[in-house]
């Protein structure tokens, strides 16, 4: 990799840390916002899940509008969009204006400024072993930003304010807009894309409903079926909708081939439940460290210290596994290393344990799930050639950013379910979260095999049917 693609894969793996760093440096600050604002966790959870969830409905239409307006536009406007809405959720002085900056503006210019960066990584880098190590150094950053989000908030937060951290998001995206400059993007080559508002709309009303509704099982559980339900018939819609487009000739806002290609579907199935455990264990904890042991958001954030050594480590290891062991075999590995994090966290961390009981656990959370990011993301992005990359990208990125969703609206479920429960609540989340990750454990042994460093080709689907060459990532 040259010192020209390396400068332009900079502002690519900030932006993508920024992002992550967003969805869980709020966790550390919660009691404080909560009292600042006069409102409560669930409140400030609301907040925390609605912004996920924004970024998680509109990635695929952000990624639909990087094939009409372009990529380095696109990723500049989201960063834009994205630093107005820090500004405003910093200047906040009660929930609503909050979740206008936090959740709305910073998820939507997340939905605008992410699908680019992968788009771009996929087209600047084109051999196998420097697409490999750029994925790498950007899912590094967005686990690092994930990892790292509650012991820089939790510093900021005691140091400072917990709006000071808003500031910091703003300051840091207006350097990436200045250092964005200089990444080469060859534009949109051929007749652009239409836009589908109805899908678009479908798609993000769909998602809604159904993350929304998990989070109403506390308050009514008929509530949450039925708006769960409302979901999937929507999701359903979407899905007839964009096949009637595509028998009329038109361009849907995803084509229904995307769907076909089994080790792509794998590939997501997987990276939804990485960031699922990873964002619902960093609240859950965060949440049973404030709530019921007392202590302050830089205790927590300190804590937290132990995930993110755990990512870096794996992180700057990921090159050195990827020579030698294949995807399949790096993802089955990091979901047993998370599974048996969570158990040291439920075997040592109790009620009356010192603070250094969190600490095993949480480093071998870091380590596993940091390993399998990289991996899991080759696989989906190999499964398609390189004018199908924005269409996967952004429903890869819409896969996960629903994953992080989910872990958010089940773990803050489950503890307001058990609040009677006292401290078995924090142990009962966690076993939630555990069950999805043996799902995801599950899904990883059907993923490819391939050789070191490379995914086996596709089997079935679109893919082999057509005959369409596989790029390598």
């Amino acid at each position: 990799m040259d010192a020209t693609l390396r400068r332009m894969l900079v502002p690519l793996a900030l932006t993508q840390f920024i992002a992550s760093f967003a969805g869980s440096n709020m966790n550390v600050a919660i009691s404080s916002i909560a009292n600042d604002l006069n409102t409560t966790v669930q409140g400030v959870q609301i907040a925390i899940t609605m912004f996920l969830l924004t970024m998680a409905a509109l990635m695929i239409t952000g990624s639909k509008l990087t094939d009409i307006w372009g990529r380095k536009f696109c990723l500049t406007l989201g960063l834009i969009v994205y630093g107005i809405g820090a500004v405003l959720a910093a200047l906040a002085q009660a929930l609503p204006l909050l979740i206008v900056g936090y959740s709305m503006f910073e998820g939507v210019g997340s939905a605008l400024m992410i699908p680019p960066v992968y788009i771009l990584t996929t087209a600047l880098f084109t051999d196998t072993t420097s697409r490999a190590k750029a994925f790498g150094a950007v899912m590094g950053a967005g686990g690092v930003g994930a990892a790292a989000g509650p012991l820089i908030g939790g510093l900021i937060t005691t140091a400072v304010s917990w709006r000071a951290s808003f500031l910091l998001q703003a300051l840091v995206v207006g350097g990436i807009v200045l250092l964005s400059r200089q990444v080469a993007d060859a534009g949109i080559q051929g007749a652009k894309p239409t836009f589908d508002l109805l899908g678009s709309i479908l798609s993000a009303l769909g998602m809604f409903f159904f993350v929304f509704g998990i989070q109403q099982a506390s308050t009514s559980f008929t509530l949450m079926l039925g708006l769960m339900a409302v979901g999937v018939a929507i999701l359903a819609w979407f899905f007839l909708h964009i096949r009637a487009v595509e028998r009329r000739g038109g361009d849907p806002l995803l084509r229904t081939d995307l769907f076909r290609n089994g080790a792509s579907n794998l590939g997501m199935v997987t990276q939804n439940v990485q960031w699922l455990m990873l964002l619902g264990i960093s609240f859950v904890v965060s949440v049973y460290l404030q709530v019921v042991r007392g202590y302050t958001a830089i205790q927590t954030g300190v804590i937290f210290t132990a995930a993110t050594v755990g990512v870096l480590i794996s992180s700057a290891l990921q090159g050195r596994f990827a020579q030698r062991r294949s995807p399949r075999t790096l993802v089955v590995a990091g979901f047993v290393l998370a599974l048996v994090g969570m158990g040291l966290l439920l075997a040592l961390a109790s009620a009356t344990s010192p603070p250094a009981a969190f600490l095993p656990g949480l480093f071998v959370i870091g380590f596993g799930i940091g390993g399998m990011l990289t991996p899991s993301v080759n696989v989906v992005q190999s499964a398609f050639p390189d004018e199908r990359q924005g269409e996967i990208s952004g429903l890869s990125r819409s896969v996960s950013n629903l994953g992080s969703s989910f872990g958010t609206a089940i773990g803050g479920t489950v503890l307001a379910l058990t609040v009677a429960a006292g401290n078995k609540s924090y142990a009962l989340a966690l076993i939630a979260l555990g069950v999805f990750g043996l799902l995801g454990l599950l899904a990883s042994f059907f993923l490819p095999g391939g050789t070191a460093g490379q995914p086996a080709p596709a089997t079935g689907g679109a893919m082999r049917r057509r005959h369409e060459p596989r790029p390598t990532a």
